[in-house]
């Protein structure tokens, strides 16, 4: 198969010319050709390309402007975008990266230098695909540990808001406030490799099976850390069952030897076990929670600073910090409620969530 090329120009010589070049190459790429933004967008909204090669000055809509919208209105974020353009003003070039264009090409061009770059820019989209596919499989994995559960609800979203949420007040960098978010939906996906016996059992669990159910942690882990783009989320996928006083699992660290994220993370973890319905028991009310996390904090379990930080929190806006707001479906949130519509995966209640982070007495 081909790799589709879209040629942006307003110049129908200029986009003959580049057509020719891209079709004649060794790559032998299939291009398709807009004579102005809109049409370009277009396009993009009807079929996928490799990636662009657009003209930066054009009337009407500018490559500058097209880029930025291809970026935002249509969400392309690792689209390869070339700009062509006779300017050598660093202004420019720098107002067209700040507008989302991933690299230049001047005019007049070599044709080996605009096949070289173009090749370039093929093959790290190709890489860009394959992680999303990854990603998305591991998403939807873990969102399928969810859907057994018909209780839950937006388990994983609630906790993606609230972790992230948690960590932007903490005052946290982006990068960890993303490893929170996702952290929310693959903090489970370990129970994959539980077998149903123990996660749909019941009736209280006995010392060999909570040592089985234990082992979800180092399962998830193994699943992800083979992904870059997962190496801050496995830290907590690993470690949010550990406790302060090193009671918890799998390796009974102690005190901040539990990596940060992972203790934040715990603690809406456990509050949304509290504070949301289950098969078992009812919502639980606010100051209950709170004695709940502050008696845990007594035990040695739980980092009492953090703790103080999150009752503070809960204490000034709870419901705003339970409930995320409404967005669009992500792709691995679409692929389960499909299957979920074809009635073929079974539904059952996976009580063992994370009540094992909670005292049994208080639940």
């Amino acid at each position: 198969m081909q790799d589709k090329i879209l040629v942006v120009d307003d110049e129908p010589m200029q986009r003959g010319l580049l057509s020719e070049i891209l079709s004649s190459s060794p790559d032998h790429y299939e291009v398709i050709q807009a004579g102005n933004g809109e049409q370009a967008l277009k396009i993009l909204q009807q079929q996928s390309v490799e990636a662009m090669l657009m003209d930066k000055r054009m009337p009407g809509m500018d490559g500058d402007t097209v880029c930025h919208k291809i970026r935002t209105e249509l969400g392309f974020s690792l689209l390869p975008i070339i700009m062509v353009t006779g300017s050598n003003s660093p202004n420019d070039l720098e107002h067209s990266f700040s507008s989302g264009a991933t690299d230049f090409i001047h005019k007049p061009y070599s044709p080996v230098e605009l096949l070289a770059r173009l090749r370039s820019a093929v093959q790290t989209k190709r890489l860009t695909d394959q992680l999303d596919t990854a990603e998305t499989l591991l998403f939807s994995l873990a969102r399928m540990v969810e859907a057994k559960d018909e209780t839950t609800g937006d388990h994983c979203s609630r906790l993606s808001h609230m972790a992230s949420e948690f960590g932007r007040i903490l005052g946290l960098p982006a990068r960890d406030l993303e490893a929170l978010r996702r952290g929310g939906i693959m903090h489970d996906i370990g129970k994959l490799g539980i077998p149903d016996s123990i996660l749909l059992k019941n009736g209280p669990l006995n010392d060999e099976e909570w040592g089985l159910m234990h082992n979800h942690t180092v399962i998830g882990a193994h699943l992800c850390e083979g992904l870059t783009s997962m190496r801050d989320v496995v830290p907590i996928i690993l470690h949010h069952h550990e406790r302060w006083d090193g009671s918890g699992y799998p390796y009974g660290l102690v005190g901040e030897a539990i990596p940060l994220l992972a203790r934040i993370f715990q603690l809406v973890d456990i509050f949304d076990a509290l504070a949301t319905v289950r098969p078992y028991k009812n919502s639980m009310p606010l100051d209950k929670i709170i004695n709940i996390l502050e008696e845990e904090t007594r035990k040695g379990w739980r980092d009492p600073d953090l703790v103080n930080e999150f009752i503070k929190i809960i204490k000034k806006d709870v419901d705003s910090f339970l409930n995320p707001k409404t967005t669009e479906p992500t792709k691995d949130e679409k692929i389960v409620q499909s299957i979920m519509e074809t009635s073929l995966f079974p539904a059952a209640c996976l009580r063992y969530c994370c009540d094992d982070c909670v005292d049994e007495e208080s639940i």
